[in-house]
C-alpha cells in the first residue's frame, strides 16, 4: 500500500494549527490515555471507551496487571500493521482472561461526531481524534451506528478467524487500510507517535524485533512525571478550518485519514 505524502495545502494547515489559540485545545481524560515506551520510542494513544468499552477494559486491566511490559511486536508489515500484545510474542496467544465479543460499531449521538464530509447514506468525521463513519439514519434513541475507520495511527484489537475471539492483541496502522473497517474492534488512535509506530522494525518476525519496555495508562502514572496531553478540538474552529483546507487540496478523494489531529505533550515526560 503506497503512503500518501500531505499536500502542501495541509502541511500548511498543521503548522497553522499548532499556532492555534489555548481554546482550541482539549486536555486529555488521564484514564483514557495509554502509554508505551518501546525501544524505538514512545507512542500516546487515546482510548475510546464510547466505541468499544470491552475492549478499553481489557487493555486497562493487562496494562494494570503489566502483562504488556516486554512484550515483542511480534507482527510487522510495512504500510500497514505493528502487531504486539501477545504473552507468547506470537500469533494465537492469549491472556488468562476470557475471549471478547467483537465491538465493530457502537450507537453515538450525531453531536458527538464532528462532521468532516456527508457522502450519500451517512458521514463521516472525528470521535475525538479517532476517524469515524456514521449511518445517516438515527435510532429510537436519537442516536446512530458509528464505526471507526482504519486511519495511520488506528489501534485495534487482533483475533483470530473467529469475530469473537479478541483476547490481548493489539495492532497499530502504519498506513491506511480500510478494508479492515467494521472487522476489527477499534479501540483508539495514537496521538503522539505515529513517526515510532512507522519506526518498529519490520518482519514476520522481525530478526530483531522492538518491544514495548512499559506499558501505562496515564492516570497511574505518579502526578510528577505525568505529563499533561492536549489535542485539537474537533469541534473547536481551528479543526474546522483544518478540514475545510484538507477538502480542498484533496477534493473528491478527501477521507479523514488524511488528517492527524494536531497534539502537544506539556509537562513530565517519565512513567516510572
Amino acid at each position: 500500500m503506497k503512503r500518501l505524502s500531505p499536500s502542501i495545502a495541509i502541511a500548511a494547515a498543521l503548522v497553522t494549527a499548532a499556532h492555534a489559540a489555548p481554546s482550541n485545545w482539549r486536555t486529555l481524560d488521564p484514564e483514557n490515555v495509554l502509554v508505551i515506551d518501546s525501544t524505538a520510542g514512545r507512542i500516546v494513544v487515546e482510548m475510546r471507551p464510547d466505541l468499544a468499552p470491552k475492549a478499553v477494559e481489557r487493555i486497562r486491566l493487562l496494562t494494570r496487571e503489566h502483562v504488556y511490559d516486554g512484550l515483542l511486536f511480534h507482527r510487522v508489515i510495512d504500510h500497514f500493521v505493528d502487531q504486539t500484545g501477545n504473552p507468547n510474542n506470537r500469533d494465537g496467544g492469549v491472556s488468562g482472561h476470557p475471549d471478547l465479543e467483537p465491538e465493530f460499531d457502537a450507537r453515538i449521538a450525531p453531536p458527538e461526531v464532528a462532521m468532516a464530509a456527508r457522502p450519500a447514506g451517512g458521514a463521516l468525521g472525528f470521535l475525538g481524534v479517532l476517524p469515524v463513519e456514521a449511518s445517516a439514519r438515527l435510532g429510537p434513541d436519537g442516536k446512530a451506528r458509528t464505526w471507526g475507520l482504519y486511519c495511520a495511527g488506528v489501534a485495534g484489537m487482533g483475533r483470530q478467524a473467529d469475530w469473537g475471539s479478541a483476547n490481548s492483541e493489539i495492532f497499530f496502522m502504519r498506513d491506511p487500510a480500510r478494508r479492515l473497517d467494521r472487522d476489527y474492534t477499534v479501540w483508539g488512535r495514537a496521538v503522539i507517535g505515529l513517526d515510532v509506530v512507522r519506526r518498529i522494525k519490520v518482519g514476520v518476525p522481525p530478526k530483531d524485533p522492538d518491544r514495548m519496555i512499559a506499558v501505562r495508562v496515564l492516570s497511574d502514572i505518579p502526578a510528577a512525571l505525568r505529563p499533561t496531553l492536549e489535542v485539537m478540538d474537533t469541534h473547536g474552529p481551528a479543526f474546522t478550518a483544518l478540514i475545510a483546507k484538507a477538502r480542498q487540496s484533496r477534493g473528491a478523494n478527501f477521507t479523514p485519514c488524511d488528517i492527524d489531529v494536531p497534539a502537544k505533550m506539556v509537562g513530565a515526560s517519565g512513567t516510572r
